[in-house]
C-alpha cells in the first residue's frame, strides 16, 4: 500500500464488514438496504419508487424488490401521495420506526464500545472527517443525503 488512498480503500472495505458484523442481532437486524431506505424515508417523508431511484441511483426493479421485502416485513406501507401526485408512496410503519430505532441504538452502542478509549476530541474529529468524506462523495455523485 504505497499511497494513502490505497490504505483508505482497504480500511473502508474493512469498516463496511465490521459495521455489518456489529449490527443488531436478536431479531432487530434490518437488511442493509432496508436500514438505508428507512433512514432516507424518515428524513424526507413518504417517497415513491421514482424518488427513491433518484435518491439512490438505483433502477426501479431493484427498489421494487427491496420495498416488496419491506412491505412483507411490515416496515413500510403504501399510501396515496399526500401532495396529490399519481404515484403511490412508501411511508414507514410503527414497526418500521421501532426496528429502525432499535437498529440505530444498538449500532451506536457498538460504536461507543469501540470508541471507549478515544478522547472526546478524537471522536469529534473522526465524525467530522467521516461527514466530510461522505459529503464529498455525495457532491461528486450529485445525490446529497439529507442530514438532521
Amino acid at each position: 500500500m504505497d499511497k494513502p488512498t490505497h490504505l483508505i480503500e482497504f480500511e473502508t472495505m474493512l469498516l463496511g464488514r465490521h459495521l455489518y458484523l456489529n449490527s443488531p442481532r436478536a431479531g432487530g437486524r434490518l437488511e442493509r438496504s432496508a436500514y438505508i431506505v428507512l433512514s432516507r424515508i424518515r428524513m424526507e417523508g413518504p417517497m415513491s419508487i421514482g424518488q427513491l431511484s433518484d435518491a439512490f441511483g438505483l433502477d426501479a426493479s431493484t427498489l421494487n424488490r427491496q420495498t416488496a421485502a419491506m412491505l412483507r416485513a411490515h416496515l413500510v406501507e403504501r399510501i396515496a401521495d399526500p401532495e396529490g401526485g399519481i404515484a403511490r408512496k412508501f411511508r414507514i410503519t410503527a414497526e418500521g420506526e421501532r426496528r429502525l430505532d432499535t437498529h440505530r441504538r444498538e449500532s451506536v452502542q457498538g460504536l461507543e464500545r469501540v470508541l471507549a478509549g478515544w478522547d472526546p476530541e478524537e471522536v469529534a474529529a473522526f465524525a467530522a472527517y467521516l461527514k466530510r468524506f461522505n459529503t464529498d462523495i455525495e457532491n461528486l455523485d450529485e445525490r446529497p443525503w439529507p442530514r438532521p
